[in-house]
């Protein structure tokens, strides 16, 4: 009979030609368990997904309690159900006031998709402007608006339109202009490794957004939900967009995204076609219902305002390694800049033959990754920065 390894190489289709290939068998808080019992700490979250750590028990009693009453109803929009219209709800509350519509999906990839489709409609314009080392998903029109080119090249020819802008240069927000239908931007670039947007440009570009009527998309499909120490990262701006994107940290590990923008502008999806954007998954009452309860958990336990401290201990620790020339945090989402990619590997490689899982950055190989659970506690903090200092130690 052949292995779950064998099955997982012959059967899955592969993304890299040497996938970590870790067999989990159990996930609890901050930890993974692999087949043989080793317990791991997950400094990654499963890319800034497991904001309230693996498993955690509202969020397992709501998935439970949830599949109890009904899975899948049908395609999304057409039932009223409960877990969707609360979800909808909490978050119209959490958010500014024009925020107050919200589509479900499925992925933040998704949200992507239809947050384009929306501005374009909207808008009656073509062109879209995003910004360079940006990462905004693998779909066709995702995959246009990303700021990589090696990523977009073999898969060319991709959607027309689009221009690329330096992130953090206001010179060149000229180059948005009346034909601009919106301009797609990471308040915080994830995989560029950190990438911290600046005051005076997201706030500038607010300005030449309402100037030339485009609308200005920010995608929080990793900062959102209390990642960077603000529920949304938009607040710690004061810079409001007209299309907010989340998923990942939004389903407390269950799949969903969204794209939530004001009634007005969402309206346009429903006419000119009837049912101009759909999804069958969408907004699954199981994945809402999970997103409720991890909600609730990030208020009623406080973890945004605790993130910064976390954050800081983290930086203060890692800090005595000589081995590392910057660290960029925005809360917890930390990078740590070494010399290149082989001393990286050679680092995540050792850390995790001693139970900790870090990784590098789609657009900055040269970057270790840190964005553990925010329910990370000072002790398991202190015990993973000093085995990722033994490693660097060893590895420099």
């Amino acid at each position: 009979m052949l292995t779950n390894r064998q099955l997982f190489l012959n059967n899955l289709a592969q993304t890299s030609d040497s996938p970590l290939a870790l067999e989990i068998t159990k996930a609890e808080g901050i930890f993974i368990y692999d087949s043989s019992g080793k317990k791991y700490f997950d400094l990654i979250s499963g890319i800034s997904v497991s904001n309230t750590g693996h498993r955690h028990p509202a969020i397992v009693k709501a998935i439970k309690d949830q599949a109890d009453q009904y899975l899948h109803l049908m395609v999304y929009g057409e039932y009223i159900q409960s877990t969707q219209v609360k979800l909808a709800g909490i978050l119209s509350g959490l958010l500014p006031e024009k925020l107050n519509n919200c589509y479900f999906v499925n992925s933040g990839s998704e949200a992507v998709e239809g947050a384009m489709k929306l501005a374009k409609r909207y808008t009656g314009r073509k062109k879209i402007v995003a910004f360079k080392n940006a990462y905004h998903g693998s779909t066709q029109g995702a995959l246009s608006i990303i700021g990589n080119e090696s990523y977009q090249t073999p898969f060319a020819p991709l959607l027309p339109g689009i221009d690329h802008l330096d992130f953090n240069s206001t010179a060149s927000l000229n180059q948005i202009t009346t034909e601009t239908a919106c301009v797609i931007v990471e308040p915080v670039q994830g995989e560029a490794g950190i990438i911290i947007g600046t005051q005076d440009f997201l706030s500038a570009l607010r300005t030449r957004c309402n100037e030339t009527g485009t609308l200005l998309i920010f995608d929080e499909i990793q900062t959102g939900l209390g990642r960077t120490g603000y529920m949304f990262a938009f607040e710690k701006y004061g810079v409001i967009p007209d299309i907010l994107l989340l998923a990942k940290g939004l389903g407390g590990g269950m799949p969903l995204g969204a794209f939530i923008s004001s009634h007005e502008i969402m309206q346009m999806l429903t006419n000119n076609p009837v049912l101009g954007h759909i999804t069958t998954f969408g907004g699954h009452p199981v994945s809402c219902a999970a997103a409720l309860a991890n909600i609730e958990v990030i208020i009623n336990e406080q973890l945004i305002e605790g993130v910064a401290a976390k954050s800081n201990l983290f930086v203060q620790l890692l800090g005595k390694s000589k081995a590392i020339s910057q660290i960029r945090s925005a809360g917890l989402m930390i990078a740590l800049q070494l010399d290149n990619f082989a001393q990286v590997k050679n680092i995540i490689d050792y850390c995790i033959q001693k139970g900790v899982i870090t990784d590098w950055f789609l657009f900055n190989d040269s970057s270790i990754r840190i964005a553990p659970p925010l329910t990370i506690s000072e002790e398991q903090i202190r015990e993973a920065c000093r085995i990722i200092l033994e490693s660097l130690d060893k590895n420099s």
